[in-house]
């Protein structure tokens, strides 16, 4: 039996922190994903990020496993290891009799990442996770991907102006 993944100090995953995440089912196990299945995922979503004040630049639900990017809005209430036990309590109910594995993997994103590119390198791996896996010729086409930030149910990762306009209401909502 493997032991926990090592994570940094709590600090790290609090305040504005950009973590990258992958949810991973237990022996890669699959749950059935469906329209009504990416419904309940974008509901338990938005409930995280209200109740933790996380932006969520790019999410996508793969058969057996969830990657996303949170980012942290609010120095004093933006907590993602609360937030991931949180999402991984209450959504786990919903990929029944499917278990996630013990624990999360993560990514802090890291300042210095971020002014080299590495943050878009993330942004374009989980956008492409799909396309490797042979779901879709283009990230586009996968029906499983989204953006979430509470207050704005019209963000659309397709659109061509969604980098802009996320920013825009990210500097926004964290001032």
């Amino acid at each position: 039996m493997k032991g926990k993944l090592p994570r940094l100090n709590s600090a790290y995953y609090r305040g504005q922190a950009y973590i990258f995440w992958t949810h991973t089912t237990d022996r890669r196990r699959r749950f059935d994903l469906d329209k009504a299945f990416h419904f309940r995922f974008r509901e338990m979503l938005l409930h995280t990020c209200l109740r933790y004040r996380l932006a969520t630049p790019v999410y996508c639900i793969m058969p057996d496993h969830i990657h996303l990017l949170w980012i942290g809005l609010d120095n004093a209430k933006s907590d993602q290891l609360k937030a991931t036990s949180f999402m991984r309590k209450y959504f786990g109910r919903h990929i029944a009799p499917v278990r996630w594995q013990e624990q999360a993997h993560d990514h802090v994103v890291r300042e210095e990442e971020r002014q080299s590119g590495c943050y878009g390198d993330t942004i374009h791996y989980i956008l492409r996770n799909p396309v490797r896996a042979g779901l879709v010729e283009k990230w586009e086409d996968y029906p499983y991907i989204g953006a979430m930030l509470p207050g704005y149910p019209d963000l659309d990762r397709r659109d061509p102006g969604f980098h802009d306009r996320f920013w825009r209401l990210v500097e926004k909502e964290s001032s």
